[in-house]
């Protein structure tokens, strides 16, 4: 076993890049969006979100008067398909009404196609050559002046502290005969304000903010054993985490209204500052598990780090150190005798608050058969590059994993 001192790398040389977004954070905040617009020097917004959100007067109405005269248009026709095709759209929408900033309203699909839209303004893509250049490589070449974001999200993923998005062409929306995805890399997509309203987020169904909320407490998780974290990712995330812990179950309870979503918010944002940089993220193991459990399955990403979670953590700990005394002291158990079982149940714990699924039998995954399949995507998903020092995952251990949590 590793020494737990050595595991805190106290002392070793690091690199960190990255370019921070104005941060906006609370209750009411919205109300302040034509400011910092003013700000920044934009003059004319679309936003970008879904049909659900964007026919929610409690979200829309704060989202109007924030903008006042600098509303130029909405587009609410985003999905979780996140389709190149709605991007093209969305496009399109974006200079009919003369835009000169994209506010992305809602969850990550609607973030991720508002990034689309930045590279597909810029760039000058047709519908058809769009199309061709996506099928044929997975991606849009980011060319010239990237149209400006500005993100306000309603769930709890923590999808807009990122450079990346994710996006997917699908056969009755262009020239494919299946579903290609792929997606955007470039750190000019990080959105130039973030706005985190709890009175907003507040509107959001509660099955909605779980499975979301899920995913972002993995991402601190996460960020605490990559193998490239940073002191700054350290900090960031451990208070943010302690910060989740707590909030998580609380929203747990049933309550949904700004008071308690206030310190989810506030964890959420941290554990995301720094972990998306040019060319790198903290992501690891637990999002290379949803990878596989969400290609060409129905189940959500969240709800799939739910089951598997404490599974996967369990059995790093099983293989290194993985950093589980400083996990412990941020989730708040670094008193018990075993920190790495104590990080697992304090996991499996907030899982539980959220009421979200714990077996993998009980979700729309796959079945046992499948699992092989399954594993062959983990293991050559990117985010494994990042694993704890000396994870060598293969696919039995990947299967042994899933096997546990069905």
């Amino acid at each position: 076993m590793t020494d737990p001192l050595a595991s805190d790398r106290v002392g070793e040389p690091f690199r960190f890049d990255y370019d921070s977004p104005v941060l906006r954070y609370g209750a009411g905040s919205v109300a302040d969006l034509a400011d910092e617009l003013d700000e920044q020097g934009f003059e004319r917004a679309l936003v970008v979100c879904g049909s659900t959100v964007g026919s929610t007067p409690a979200v829309m109405d704060p989202i109007r008067d924030g903008l006042g005269d600098k509303l130029a248009g909405v587009f609410a026709e985003t999905t979780p398909e996140k389709r190149l095709s709605t991007a093209l759209d969305a496009r399109d929408a974006y200079r009919e009404h003369d835009a000169d900033v994209l506010v992305a309203l809602g969850g990550g699909s609607s973030l991720d196609v508002a990034k689309a839209v930045s590279v597909l303004a810029a760039g000058g893509h047709d519908h058809e050559a769009a199309d061709r250049e996506f099928a044929e490589t997975g991606t849009l070449a980011a060319e010239g002046d990237l149209e400006p974001i500005v993100a306000v999200p309603t769930t709890l993923a923590g999808a807009e502290l990122s450079v990346v998005a994710g996006l997917n062409a699908h056969p009755d929306g262009g020239p494919v005969e299946e579903v290609v995805s792929g997606g955007l890399s470039d750190r000019r997509l990080m959105p130039r304000a973030v706005c985190y309203d709890p009175e907003l987020v507040a509107t959001t169904p509660r099955d909605v903010l779980a499975g979301s909320a899920m995913n972002g407490f993995d991402k601190g998780i996460e960020t605490l054993y990559a193998a490239n974290a940073t002191p700054v990712t350290d900090a960031t995330a451990a208070r943010g985490l302690g910060l989740l812990v707590d909030g998580l179950r609380e929203l747990g309870k049933g309550g949904v209204d700004a008071d308690t979503l206030e310190p989810v918010l506030e964890g959420l944002l941290l554990v995301q500052y720094g972990i998306s940089r040019p060319g790198e993220t903290t992501l690891s193991v637990i999002h290379a598990f949803g990878h596989g459990l969400t290609d060409g399955y129905a189940v959500q990403q969240g709800v799939a780090h739910a089951v598997v979670a404490p599974h996967v953590l369990r059995h790093l700990f099983a293989e290194v150190d993985g950093r589980r005394d400083l996990l412990a002291d941020a989730l708040g158990v670094a008193d018990a005798d075993d920190p790495a079982e104590a990080v697992v149940r304090t996991v499996a714990d907030v899982r539980d608050a959220l009421g979200l699924p714990d077996a993998l039998a009980d979700v729309a995954g796959p079945e046992p058969s499948e699992f092989p399949a399954v594993a062959e995507t983990v293991v050559a998903d990117s985010f494994v590059a990042n694993a704890p020092r000396g994870l060598d995952l293969t696919t039995d251990d990947v299967e042994a994993v899933l096997r546990a949590a069905y």
